[in-house]
């Protein structure tokens, strides 16, 4: 609804409905007993409009479509169903799990035979639209427009960051308030991100199965309104001053220079299967907003029942318009698209990266202007596509990720076995921004988000502590979560008090952030994995709105080093020019001397050689970055992934003549520079812990 001087005008899709019906409700009437519909009698291309009068900001209503029942064409049009907008900006209220929200007739236990219309009214079981006012006073804000290069991205979760956060307020606590409140914007600062990537803060509801066991959806992949934020994670009760709080949110970390990245899930949506309910898009017209097959059963690439049909030129353009209404009205600089494949399938099912909606994207005068970020895959046939989205996207880069477990956590526990792992090619080639993956049409480095664990999977410290998923407590019997996890629990399932396996846990944390946080890419760091949070083995806690997912502050010394040392090496990330490269490296001279702005060197201070790439028993790699053609000084990283201590050769590159120690992750805290290193005619030997991470800065040997 938009907002008029007399009223209200009201544009609904609804393409094979007969007709429209907008129906108006009294603020707190949850029994649907003051309904007035008005009826749209104005039709175009599928489009029902009109003015309502009389109407203003604060009137809750719905809508009711009616139309042909024929579950075998796909149209399941039930005018006793109360329907919401998909346009609205504020939803009130939450849905209720009873059988009058199913189109189709069910029983007690929601099981019931799909082509069997349902008559009972839902006006008691579902939310509200709310009309608000869209007006608020963003006084000087302005995006902070941070450059990929300069970017570490935060995923975080309104509530599991700011539920305990010492120095926000207890009734400010898991709310947008709670955000943008300054003990949380500083703790952020502090820790030296640029963004925070939300899980979604889109209206959502929680699935059948969820509600049937006690629990509810927690991470928010479940949307119930693509405009209109979640109401739970507001201080402010009423609707218009829950969108004002969000935008509040925004303008607070826009002061202190945070960038906001919104999770966004378009791929489906909560009404899920045609065995689910029927709450907005499936009765204002199926067949257009959902994938379907000849026979009217949804095509599911997502996993959750049903897939978002980006296809049709309606639906293409409420995801467009909604994603403009968030940077336009609510001023957010980016956003996450969940299982992005599954938007950009095209005719035959297929992905396309000159999809329409990408090719939209890549056009639209707003959205090119904002960070945006392809999970790049889904669960459909070809649904791995990393490296495949056009520019400018970035994509979650999976391959980092999954190189750099099998470096620092597999291979350590097969050298330990003296057995032979993975080798060190493939992580050369993460480390030095994927070029495999993202070299073509100019994309760049930039392009690859790096990052070892996100919100599903395994934090950090579980990847040290666990070798398989502990998921009981989501009720499906630990079916749930993936099994490929690539951790290593050092030789002890969960907790352990045996110092030496604490100590190797611990050095693999440091050496997991450090690889995210040096290498050449966009980092991303998993909220709490900068203290080492543990969901005691859980790899999916989408339900747990609990303490498995609240952060708790009590950190113990341990914890305080791993903080200390990531807001170390995000500090080390800003300080090096040469470790935010903008384009790929070409191995090349570079200058006179010889120097190029790569350069591999093994254990001994050589030069690597083709047997050494490919050996699957190399464990110990020194990459070395030039940092004259960026304005910057030379950088060496030293990663010796063996599961002992050995000596390693420091190579002498052409200009550099000596090295000052700037980390090592053998030590729990930072422990500052260490002395000049002279290099001459024999490289300097020095002694590594095992599995461990060295970083070097030249210096002036004087």
């Amino acid at each position: 609804m938009h907002v008029v001087e007399d009223g209200v005008e009201v544009c609904v899709y609804g393409g094979h409905a007969d007709g429209i019906d907008i129906c108006l409700f009294d603020e707190g009437d949850t029994t649907g007993a003051s309904e007035q519909r008005v009826s749209l009698v104005e039709r175009a291309h599928g489009w029902w409009y009109g003015r309502i009068h009389g109407v203003g900001v604060g009137q809750r209503y719905g809508v009711r479509a009616a139309g042909p029942w024929r579950p075998d064409l796909g149209l399941r049009y039930n005018e006793a169903k109360l329907l919401l907008d998909p346009y609205a900006r504020a939803i009130e209220g939450e849905v209720s799990l009873r059988p009058e929200i199913y189109a189709h007739r069910v029983g007690p236990d929601l099981v019931g035979d799909t082509f069997v219309i349902d008559d009972r009214d839902s006006a008691g079981a579902v939310p509200r639209c709310v009309v608000v006012d869209e007006r608020f006073d963003w006084g000087s804000d302005a995006p902070p427009r941070r450059p990929w290069t300069d970017s570490v991205i935060y995923e975080t979760h309104v509530r599991n960051l700011t539920m305990r956060l010492p120095g926000v307020p207890e009734p400010l606590r898991g709310t947008y308030a709670a955000m943008g409140h300054p003990a949380t914007t500083d703790y952020l600062l502090r820790l030296g991100v640029t963004a925070v990537e939300l899980l979604p803060i889109h209206a959502f509801t929680s699935e059948a199965h969820l509600v049937q066991r006690g629990l509810r959806n927690h991470w928010g992949y479940n949307t119930l309104g693509f405009f209109a934020p979640h109401g739970a994670y507001a201080h402010a009760r009423d609707p218009q001053g829950r969108l004002d709080e969000v935008k509040s949110m925004v303008k607070e970390l826009h002061r202190v220079g945070i960038e906001v990245i919104l999770d966004v899930v378009y791929n489906h949506t909560c009404e899920q299967s045609a065995d689910g309910c029927t709450l907005s898009l499936r009765g204002l017209d199926n067949r257009a907003y959902y994938r379907l097959d000849a026979r009217g059963v949804d095509i599911d690439v997502t996993g959750c029942g049903n897939t978002v049909d980006l296809r049709h030129a309606v639906v293409c353009r409420m995801v467009l318009d909604s994603l403009r209404y968030w940077v336009e009205q609510v001023h957010v600089d980016g956003f996450r698209f969940d299982l992005a494949v599954a938007l950009a399938r095209g005719r035959t099912h297929d992905f396309d990266p000159d999809h329409p909606f990408l090719v939209a994207l890549r056009t639209d005068p707003v959205l090119t202007q904002v960070k945006l970020i392809a999970e790049p895959w889904d669960v459909g046939i070809g649904g791995w596509r990393t490296g495949d989205f056009p520019p400018p996207i970035v994509e979650w880069n999976d391959r980092f990720r999954d190189t750099a477990r099998n470096f620092w956590l597999g291979d350590v526990a097969r050298d330990t076995a003296e057995q032979p792992g993975y080798g060190v090619r493939d992580l050369g080639t993460r480390l030095a921004g994927s070029a495999d993956l993202f070299w073509a049409r100019d994309r760049g480095p930039t392009a690859s988000v790096n990052f070892v664990a996100a919100h599903d999977g395994f934090t950090i410290a579980d990847l040290t502590m666990y070798n398989t998923k502990h998921n009981a407590d989501n009720g499906e019997g630990n079916r749930d979560g993936t099994t490929d996890n690539r951790s290593w629990n050092h030789g002890s399932e969960g907790p352990s008090n045996d110092p030496r396996v604490q100590a190797q846990r611990q050095r693999t944390m440091r050496n997991l952030l450090g690889t995210v946080l040096l290498a050449t890419g966009v980092p991303m760091i998993n909220a709490g994995d900068e203290f080492g949070r543990t969901q005691r083995g859980n790899n999916n806690t989408y339900c747990q709105d609990n303490d498995l997912s609240w952060f708790s502050w009590h950190l113990q010394p341990w914890q305080n080093d791993l903080l200390e040392t990531t807001r170390y090496l995000t500090q080390l990330r800003r300080d090096h020019p040469v470790l935010r490269q903008r384009r790929f490296f070409t191995g090349r001279p570079q200058h006179a001397d010889g120097s190029t702005d790569l350069a591999w060197y093994d254990a001994d201070g050589h030069l690597m050689s083709a047997r050494d790439w490919e050996d699957p028993r190399t464990r110990t790699v020194q990459m070395y970055l030039d940092g004259a053609a960026v304005g910057g000084i030379g950088v060496l990283i030293v990663f010796h992934g063996g599961a002992r201590d050995r000596d390693i050769a420091l190579p002498q590159p052409p200009g550099a003549t000596a090295y000052r120690l700037v980390w090592d992750s053998a030590y729990s805290r930072p422990q500052g520079r260490g002395p000049v290193l002279q290099i001459g005619a024999t490289s300097t030997v020095e002694r590594v812990t095992a599995s461990s991470m060295r970083v070097y800065r030249v210096a002036d040997p004087t």
